[in-house]
């Protein structure tokens, strides 16, 4: 088997890059340890920034998404009992945020990939990377229980945290940053009616909550909790308890409740691994970074890398030159941080940490008044969570 780039995994990432090389004439193969049915099935959370809604619309796999997305043009944030609302529309001159499961974006991409003939093998295994430091590098993997070879010119590794690409990367030069927080969070979908028309970000003495959508009958929300406790010690009448405490206001605001269809606890960090590349090994999406949710941006960071991914190869194909694929990780860790450092604030801010004194608790208090009362504050917040611009070349400084 031979192609020019060859892509192992089918999430976002992976089907974006071969989406994106196809629209240039540029042939792919996508490898996926998952079956159709599991990738498409595990319900993922989903809050896409406008360049991502305008990115799926400009490249014709954004039809259903505007159709059955919910836009939000803000947030609300909550303290003390008190609800004070971002309107990002306004404050990032029209842009907005779209609430649209990743499970759903993966359901248009496979989709769009398979009506252009595409190459997607479901259900491989055993898959490892070969000569990836030389001009032809392959994969080798097992399907429907025969072993395949796949030579391409490139690899996009798009594999997860768990996949085989970064560790291609060797030990001597690949540096792996990561934060761990002293947090989890209990997500629960849950039948009722929508709460409330925007995300509710609420800091509360007894923890973190937030409100969230997934569709008009099925909610998504969750709470902060202890990193090592139990989902077996969590009832669902002891989840809306804490969720109520949490989230109702001094004016009386009350949160429906309903029956709970599905609950679990997610571990919360920050990761990045420097360089995203190794010879003619490229890594994106979870390969390369994880970001706690609290930030919305694990997915549009993998949209992100991959336009990055996509303008290098496509140089290269058109002029051979290797220019923009040397500067691959260069571009993409410019957007990935500015991510992790807004991820990393909204986490802090608005998570409660038990082992905080109480002058620190107050603090962080205070850092939301601020914010709530400070238009360039609320402008930095809105700029930040709407999305910023990928940035081509270095950015230059506005001081003087």
């Amino acid at each position: 088997m031979k192609t020019q780039v060859g892509i192992i995994g089918a999430g976002p990432a992976g089907l974006m890059l071969s989406h994106l090389l196809h629209l240039e004439g540029i042939e792919s193969v996508i490898l996926e340890n998952r079956s159709r049915e599991e990738i498409e099935g595990t319900i993922r959370a989903g809050v896409l920034e406008q360049g991502t809604v305008d990115l799926l619309n400009a490249t014709g796999v954004g039809e259903r998404m505007m159709r059955e997305g919910h836009l939000h043009h803000g947030i609300e944030l909550q303290y003390n009992g008190i609800r004070h609302r971002v309107n990002m529309h306004e404050l990032t001159d029209g842009k907005s945020i779209m609430v649209y499961p990743q499970h759903e974006v993966i359901k248009d991409l496979v989709a769009a990939r398979l009506e252009a003939g595409a190459e997607i093998y479901f259900s491989v295994s055993d898959v490892t990377l070969h000569d990836v430091d030389s001009d032809s590098p392959k994969i080798r993997f097992k399907h429907d229980g025969g072993e395949e070879e796949l030579s391409c010119d490139f690899i996009a590794g798009c594999d997860g945290f768990h996949g085989p690409s970064r560790k291609m990367i060797p030990d001597a030069i690949r540096e792996e940053k990561q934060q761990i927080y002293p947090f989890s969070w209990l997500g629960i979908l849950a039948e009722t009616p929508i709460a409330n028309p925007e995300l509710i970000y609420s800091n509360h003495d007894r923890g973190f909550a937030l409100i969230s959508t997934r569709t008009p009958e099925i909610q998504r929300h969750y709470i902060q909790v202890d990193p090592s406790d139990d989902i077996a010690n969590w009832s669902d009448d002891r989840i809306w308890t804490e969720l109520k405490a949490r989230v109702e206001t001094k004016d009386g605001w009350k949160l429906p409740d309903g029956p709970i269809i599905q609950k679990n606890i997610v571990s919360m960090r920050s990761f990045v691994c420097e360089p995203m590349q190794y010879g003619r090994l490229f890594i994106a999406g979870d390969a390369a970074h994880i970001v706690p949710p609290t930030g919305a941006k694990g997915l549009n960071l993998a949209m992100s890398d991959v336009q990055v991914l996509k303008r290098g190869i496509e140089t290269f194909y058109q002029t051979g030159s290797t220019d923009m694929l040397n500067r691959y990780s260069e571009i993409a860790l410019r957007r990935i941080w500015k991510a992790q450092r807004f991820s990393s604030w909204m986490t802090t801010t608005l998570h409660r940490n038990f082992s905080h004194s109480s002058f620190e608790r107050s603090i962080q208090l205070s850092e939301l008044e601020y914010v709530t009362s400070s238009r360039a504050a609320l402008t930095s917040l809105s700029e930040n969570y709407i999305g910023l611009p990928l940035e081509w070349e270095s950015p230059k400084s506005l001081l003087v």
